[in-house]
């Protein structure tokens, strides 16, 4: 169970401290192999932060050598009350610029440093952690110069491109494809359906076979496209899951009508649904792909309207 604050000894507090300074350090450099490929300018920061750390954690251990020896106890900050668990967010790859920008440790230590200089009793143990504590407080202060130091409008404008690339490659790239591939082809099996049988019910169960079908087929074929490790293109499970799904939403969108008794109702929803997820997939590909809209409208249209047409000619015949 973990103990209370005022449980510990000035052996384990120290040693507590060397552990947290520890800790940070080795998340902001996490962060800084997470961001330096794709955020240099970002990752700079990071890195002085860590060393930063470094130094807190040196002057921590010259401290308890000359007071406790070499034997340090192992105590953790999940094994003191009181301390928040954070969300090991550094740790995702590929790393997001915004999930890490003014990501600070530095108040719960420079808080614990403040407690902990009231407790013990040694004049030398407690300016350390007072002096360690004031060096927390300007912590904001130095990633601020920091960041105006590194993070120029340029390096600002260069990592916002950049991640603006890794979001079109991980995540709108394969949704895009998935979205046109339920929208598309779908149709034929659907349509051909509704027009052989006339019955909206059965209509509706070819539908939803051939998107959950597709849905599946589609997430496979992404996720082993490739292992993102030379393309950028991220961590293929990521990729096959937002092109699966989106897949299955191309499809089931112009399914869902047939829901509706009425054979003709039913069709004149789901021709209009057919519409308009075309124009939206031209949309996404003029504001992510640079296609012109017209271009890209011409292109997604007629592909769709002649397997509109192969369902209907196939269902009537």
């Amino acid at each position: 169970m973990p103990r209370s604050f005022s449980q510990l000894d000035e052996r384990e507090i120290l040693a507590l401290a060397m552990t947290l300074e520890e800790e940070d350090a080795r998340i902001y450099g996490d962060i800084v192999e997470g961001l330096e490929t794709d955020f240099p300018a970002t990752a700079s920061v990071f890195t002085a932060m860590q060393a930063e750390e470094i130094g807190h954690r040196r002057r921590l251990a010259e401290q308890y050598r000359g007071r406790f020896g070499e034997h340090v106890p192992l105590i953790r900050r999940q094994d003191v009350k009181g301390f928040v668990q954070h969300k090991p967010v550094w740790l995702v790859r590929p790393l997001g610029i915004e999930a890490v920008r003014g990501l600070a440790m530095e108040v719960e230590t420079r808080r614990f440093y403040e407690r902990a200089a009231a407790k013990v009793s040694n004049v030398s143990t407690r300016e350390l952690l007072l002096d360690l504590a004031a060096e927390e407080r300007r912590h904001n202060a130095l990633a601020e110069e920091l960041a105006e130091r590194h993070l120029t409008p340029k390096a600002r404008a260069e990592e916002t491109a950049a991640g603006r690339r890794r979001f079109v490659l991980q995540i709108i790239q394969p949704g895009l494809a998935g979205l046109m591939d339920g929208s598309v082809s779908t149709l034929a099996p659907l349509f051909a359906a509704a027009f052989a049988t006339h019955n909206t019910a059965d209509a509706f169960r070819v539908g939803v076979a051939a998107s959950v079908g597709a849905g599946i087929s589609m997430g496979f074929a992404e996720a082993l496209s490739d292992d993102g490790s030379l393309t950028g293109r991220g961590r293929p499970v990521l990729r096959g899951f937002v092109c699966g799904l989106m897949t299955f939403a191309g499809g089931i969108g112009h399914t869902l009508p047939y829901l509706i008794p009425d054979f003709r109702v039913a069709t004149t929803v789901a021709a209009g649904i057919v519409i308009a997820e075309l124009v939206a997939i031209s949309a996404v590909r003029n504001r992510y792909m640079d296609t012109p809209f017209l271009a890209a409208a011409f292109q997604v249209i007629v592909g769709g309207l002649l397997v509109f047409l192969a369902g209907i000619l196939i269902g009537s015949s």
